[in-house]
């Protein structure tokens, strides 16, 4: 979406080039991208004790329980103090962990100004079972105060298992819609109007309502922090991979727009070099978004007993699992004898004259779409398949 920022920063650029400024052009050009991954969103998980908000704060960041960084989990409170966790990827991405409401510590009716009620951008609202008089109140001040809140019933895995075990005729649909249920009168008999409860386990995030929870979030945020959002989640559907491939086309059109405008002031080499400058920084922002970094498989090898190695062996492009250089990028770029063709032909076109330099600018666009739109495609595909491979493992078992 064409935002006042996306038009401001274009415009530093173009007249960082027009000046003849190449340095500044290429450092305006990362700060353009670097803006994109700055976005702020604070989440704040709360509950009471026990109702596995710490779990799903790391479950969300991909993080395991037992990993180094990771919130502490346990039967009792093992959070006193309100706890800021960063998305590995998306430091922007921020989920705090708060203690639990009604606590000795945090009575209901003081929580707010103890957690730092203005920090957060919106409230999730954790229960392993009913929702409880402190829920209710928190929810109403959280609405007092002109923000959004969320009920999030965890650990619906537990109940299901034990439900299946304990009946003769177990029906899933029918179990969930019961707890659904039980928790949204509990919540209007406390003076809660038209509740919406989601049934979330954090260890199955790609079952039961986790998505429809997303929905809801990325429909009621504002609009420019919806992506910082879409980006940190963890890709638990087809769904999710296309909604990022989709937000990341959406930009394609600007970056190949600055490469156009390099590509229109005459000095030999400056386009390549702000092409390949523009392309770091993009795919290196594809393959975080897609979780294709070494660190986030390794992550996802240790959260689904996937072996890292099995992950790796369905990945194709030859842009995932490592550092993008601009070194890779040029071999990459020219191993496809059309982008190749195309860098000749612009490189060689802007000595024409008086048509060279608006020939140079048309093909140096054309290139750099191309080229983004044949990156995205590739790694959106393998991200598909490394979503296919961890979930056959977790269906199976």
């Amino acid at each position: 979406m064409d935002t006042p920022h996306d038009r401001e920063s274009l415009e530093e650029i173009r007249d960082a080039l027009k000046n003849n400024n190449p340095a500044l052009a290429i450092a305006k050009i990362q700060e353009y991208l670097d803006k994109q991954n700055n976005t702020p969103l604070n989440i704040a998980i709360t509950g009471e004790c026990g109702s596995g908000k710490s779990t799903f704060v790391n479950s969300f960041r991909g993080v395991d329980n037992k990993a180094e960084g990771a919130a502490p989990t346990g039967c009792v409170e093992t959070t006193s103090v309100v706890t800021p966790y960063p998305h590995p990827n998306y430091p922007n991405v921020t989920l705090w962990d708060l203690p639990g409401v009604g606590t000795t510590k945090f009575p209901a009716d003081q929580y707010l100004n103890h957690v730092g009620f203005e920090t957060f951008d919106f409230f999730i609202i954790i229960s392993a079972t009913r929702f409880t008089e402190n829920d209710v109140k928190l929810a109403q001040e959280i609405k007092r105060m002109g923000k959004k809140f969320y009920f999030v019933r965890s650990k619906i895995d537990s109940d299901l298992y034990n439900q299946k075990r304990s009946q003769r005729e177990f029906n899933e649909t029918e179990t969930k819609e019961q707890i659904r249920d039980n928790c949204t009168q509990g919540l209007q008999e406390q003076g809660i109007q038209s509740p919406q409860v989601f049934l979330v386990s954090s260890f199955e995030l790609h079952l039961h309502d986790f998505s429809l929870l997303h929905e809801t979030l990325e429909r009621e945020l504002p609009e420019h922090k919806r992506n910082a959002l879409l980006f940190a989640m963890p890709n638990i559907s087809q769904q999710i991979i296309n909604k990022k491939k989709e937000a990341f086309h959406d930009k394609i059109k600007y970056v190949a727009t600055l490469s156009a405008a390099a590509a229109g002031v005459p000095v030999p080499g400056l386009s390549i070099a702000v092409d390949v400058a523009l392309l770091v920084g993009v795919v290196t922002q594809y393959i975080f978004g897609f979780g294709l970094d070494i660190p986030s498989l390794k992550r996802l090898a240790g959260n689904t007993g996937v072996p890292f190695n099995d992950l790796m062996s369905v990945i194709t492009s030859p842009l995932a699992a490592t550092k993008i250089t601009p070194d890779l990028i040029i071999k990459v770029l020219t191993q496809g004898a059309s982008t190749a063709a195309l860098m000749a032909a612009e490189e060689g076109s802007r000595f024409i004259p008086i048509i060279g330099i608006p020939a140079a600018m048309a093909l140096s666009f054309t290139t750099t779409y191309r080229a983004l739109n044949g990156f995205l495609n590739k790694l959106a595909d393998d991200a598909q398949k490394v979503f296919e491979k961890a979930l056959r493992r977790n269906t199976t078992e």
